[in-house]
């Protein structure tokens, strides 16, 4: 085992103490994972991390190719998005699924064989000979990557609590806001030296490095005793002790929210920036490079924010900046002000998701360590499943007109609304206690 060597001491501190020549005068560690050393928390930053980002590069990386597949096939654009929609659906769908086994039987087991399953579906994706085996192959893709995210979260709640799980959850909230945007960039790149085939099997590699991951470098976080604790024992109580806490479901919409706001973003950026505002492929990828680097500063910001202040109140400020942001740019639209009065605000918004994923995360898991599985599934699924239901609201708020900063924002300013609201009326950020140390 990579970890340290643990005894339990009395239920009520929730400590333990690591063992060492004399255990009776070592050190006592509030959860497993501060027996870890620095450079080994970074080494499972790095494999969680890139379990997390196979959802949304399985997702997202073959964006770019829709134009080649709907020509390979012969076939409409709406007939291509719909293999994206079974993706999302597959996603959700796995990670409800992932997420109460990991509960049940332990983290490994539904990791690698899901992950396995990725890999054959990718293969099956590369070479399905028509449309709707290629849509099957998809759904099956989303199912098998839903487990990586599920599963990275569940282990680092196993592993770390209180103001430690800002930082870790931070790191991988990076993952989550930055890969559906590095996804398609890494997707144009790969259309360059190959057939949109190689797309697939490159996500087959993937899997396959994951998988050995997983087999060699993953260990097993969840210990038999507790995973038939008393209240938590079948998935119904589990669903049930997560669903009663109202904190847990306020920051289930306010993730969602933020989430479909975010998708809202990506989803028309294309249609906005190159047909709008006439950007080339490296202007557009430019843009998605600069809003990347406002994630990146929000994600780090949060954390330390978080540890200092409390993850409610972090989400205060950043679900009323959403708000703000969103807004600025239907005004900044109207008015006239043109492409500086969208990406200025814009790279607010993107900053500002940033701030609130790994608060979202904090807030839902750190108050169920015994059900992190089922807490980490049911948030995962509900961002993908709220995220592709409301998207496709931007295209049809702008009809026939097209798509403008107005149509876009407009979508995203709604979905931020309606975090506040759940902050505010659900969550309600005076009631939640500080974390631990």
């Amino acid at each position: 085992m990579p970890f340290t060597a643990s005894i339990p001491i009395p239920p009520a501190t929730g400590a333990i103490r690591t063992l060492g020549s004399d255990p009776a005068t070592a050190p006592i560690v509030l959860h497993p994972g501060d027996a870890i050393s620095a450079s080994r928390r970074f080494v499972y930053v790095l494999l969680l991390g890139a379990l997390t980002a196979l959802g949304p590069f399985t997702v997202d990386l073959y964006l770019p190719a829709f134009p080649l597949i709907e020509d390979a096939f012969d076939t409409t654009s709406a007939a291509v998005q719909l293999t994206l929609t079974g993706t999302m659906i597959g996603f959700a769908l796995g990670q409800l699924v992932v997420g109460p086994l990991s509960d049940t039987v332990g983290r490994r087991v539904p990791l690698l064989i899901a992950t396995g399953a990725h890999i054959l579906a990718s293969l099956a994706a590369a070479i399905a000979p028509d449309l709707l085996l290629l849509g099957i192959a998809r759904v099956a893709m989303g199912f098998g990557a839903a487990a990586g995210a599920v599963v990275a979260m569940a282990i680092v709640r196993d592993l770390f609590g209180g103001q430690r799980l800002v930082v870790m959850l931070s790191r991988l909230a990076l993952v989550t806001g930055l890969a559906p945007v590095i996804a398609p960039l890494v997707g144009s790149a790969l259309l360059g030296v190959m057939p949109w085939e190689g797309i697939f099997f490159v996500l087959a590699a993937y899997g396959v490095v994951m998988l050995a991951c997983a087999i060699f470098l993953v260990p097993e976080t969840l210990p038999r005793e507790r995973r038939h604790e008393r209240g938590t024992s079948t998935v119904w109580q589990r669903y049930r002790s997560v669903l009663s806490d109202r904190v847990y479901v306020g920051v289930l919409i306010i993730g969602g929210m933020t989430f479909s706001g975010l998708f809202s973003y990506l989803t028309a950026s294309p249609f906005l920036f190159q047909t709008t505002y006439g950007f080339d492929a490296l202007q557009y990828g430019l843009l998605f490079a600069v809003n990347s680097v406002g994630l990146v500063i929000g994600n780090q910001v949060a954390a330390r924010l978080a540890a200092r202040f409390g993850p409610q109140w972090v989400l205060a400020g950043a679900t009323a900046m959403l708000v703000v942001s969103g807004a600025a740019i239907v005004i900044c639209d109207q008015l006239g002000l043109g492409l500086w009065g969208t990406v200025v605000p814009l790279f607010v918004f993107m900053t500002t998701c940033g701030f609130t994923f790994p608060c979202a995360q904090v807030l839902a898991l750190d108050r169920h360590g015994k059900a992190a599985g089922t807490a980490a599934s049911l948030l995962g699924a509900s961002n993908n499943g709220v995220a592709g239901v409301i998207s496709p609201l931007v295209g049809w708020i702008g009809g026939s007109a097209g798509i403008t900063g107005t149509t876009m924002a407009s979508v995203m300013v709604g979905c931020a609304i309606v975090g506040v609201l759940a902050l505010w009326l659900v969550v309600r950020p005076r009631t939640v206690e500080r974390l631990n140390p």
